[in-house]
């Protein structure tokens, strides 16, 4: 979805009016932000949306994301790298039971003197990103159909030799 799409949505259940008052801006500013860019022959004006996709994008840095998570009280997650769909069901599902073993592990060794320090709380949240990941490639692959049954090529007929 384009940033002035998302902003369309917005406006639909958040007053434009009540944006522009509460960000100090132009009520006419704020609707610019739900057109389609200038550059794309609207007469929108680049919005903060798309600001922060830049700023993501020239830093590189998951942290302006993981930011504006934050602020929906939500938390950024990578998107996982695809799994190909060749690949055994068993031995995929069998490594997202390692990484919830892994975790439980470490959530184990962080509490068995029964404080959990500042270090221990960052080995979690590292262990938590990973199995949050690894489960979500899972789970678009099962989307996607990646384990379904088997292709089983069909046999062509040759055409008879003269």
């Amino acid at each position: 979805m384009e940033s002035h799409e998302v902003m369309k949505e917005v406006l639909k259940k958040t007053s434009a009016k009540q944006i522009a008052a509460e960000m100090n801006l132009s009520l006419s500013l704020i609707y610019k932000w739900a057109e389609l860019p200038e550059d794309d022959s609207g007469s929108g004006t680049g919005s903060p949306l798309d600001r922060v996709g830049q700023l993501i994008r020239i830093t590189k840095d998951a942290r302006v994301a993981q930011w504006v998570c934050e602020q929906a009280d939500g938390f950024y997650i990578r998107n996982p790298i695809n799994l190909s769909p060749d690949k055994p069901l068993i031995p995929i599902t069998n490594d997202i039971v390692q990484e919830f073993a892994d975790m439980l592990a470490t959530i184990a060794i962080s509490s068995a003197d029964s404080v959990i320090t500042p270090v221990e709380a960052k080995k979690i949240r590292a262990r938590w990103e990973e199995l949050k990941s690894v489960t979500e490639g899972f789970v678009q692959a099962a989307e996607q159909g990646n384990f379904g049954a088997p292709v089983v090529p069909v046999a062509t007929k040759e055409a008879p030799k003269k």
